[in-house]
């Protein structure tokens, strides 16, 4: 069984209550998924990156914890006086970020490079009074999503300092995909996607590729690299 699957057991014993493969069902039923799928992640190497969001915020627990094993299993300013399956409206949280706006559109926080680097975690714990400034879009995105307004000049000439993305973490990346990466540094990294198979070692390898050549490529073989998330709209502001 992998590591991530025996952390979602003791996460599953812990806030509902239930333990071992017993608790597949209700784990499944707790996200809107299939006990298989359950079973299919314990097969697999890891969970899915759509699963992974989805666990930490029906168990109120963190990503960083689910996915790594690091930092403390419960989520920021989670509070679970009874296990979720019999008191879920009691320990309910207010982690929808996004939020519905005017008829047709919903409102999408704009965060800094610092939030979008720790953004698997910060999405449990930030409330909307905490956003200094929103995004309107018209696209049904999840409520994980992610505003980031581009600085520097790495991704030119196709992303200028001063535009402003649209992140869905949810999303996995494909070849080509334009992602919002943390690289082992405090900050976020904004980069294009490029998939280079498994390593002698039988991992699996990635590069994020700057577009302006000045810049180096970071291999997620020689440096520590997550994907938080895949852009989904690209808005460009010309200056005067």
């Amino acid at each position: 069984m992998n590591k991530q699957m025996k952390r979602l057991y003791e996460a599953a014993e812990k806030v509902l209550g239930i333990s071992g493969r017993g608790s597949q069902a209700a784990i499944g039923r707790l996200i809107g998924s299939s006990s298989q799928k359950i079973k299919n992640w314990e097969l697999r190497e890891a969970i899915s990156k759509d699963g992974l969001i989805k666990l930490s915020k029906a168990l109120h627990i963190s990503i960083d914890w689910l996915e790594y094993g690091r930092g403390p299993m419960m989520a920021p300013g989670a509070i679970l006086d009874a296990p979720v399956a019999s008191k879920r409206s009691k320990n309910k949280l207010q982690n929808s970020i996004s939020e519905p706006a005017a008829m047709g559109t919903r409102r999408i926080p704009l965060i800094s490079y610092v939030q979008a680097g720790h953004w698997m975690d910060a999405v449990n714990c930030f409330l909307p009074d905490d956003i200094q400034e929103w995004l309107l879009t018209d696209l049904d995105l999840p409520d994980s999503c992610f505003g980031l307004q581009i600085k520097g000049d790495s991704m030119l000439p196709e992303f200028k300092e001063g535009d402003r993305i649209i992140v869905d973490p949810t999303v996995e990346p494909r070849p080509g995909d334009f992602v919002v990466a943390q690289n082992g540094k405090e900050e976020a990294t904004f980069k294009k996607y490029r998939p280079r198979g498994n390593n002698a070692k039988g991992r699996f390898v990635f590069e994020l590729i700057p577009l302006n050549e000045d810049y180096p490529i970071c291999r997620s073989d020689q440096m520590p690299i997550r994907i938080i998330g895949v852009m989904v709209e690209h808005r460009k502001y010309r200056k005067r």
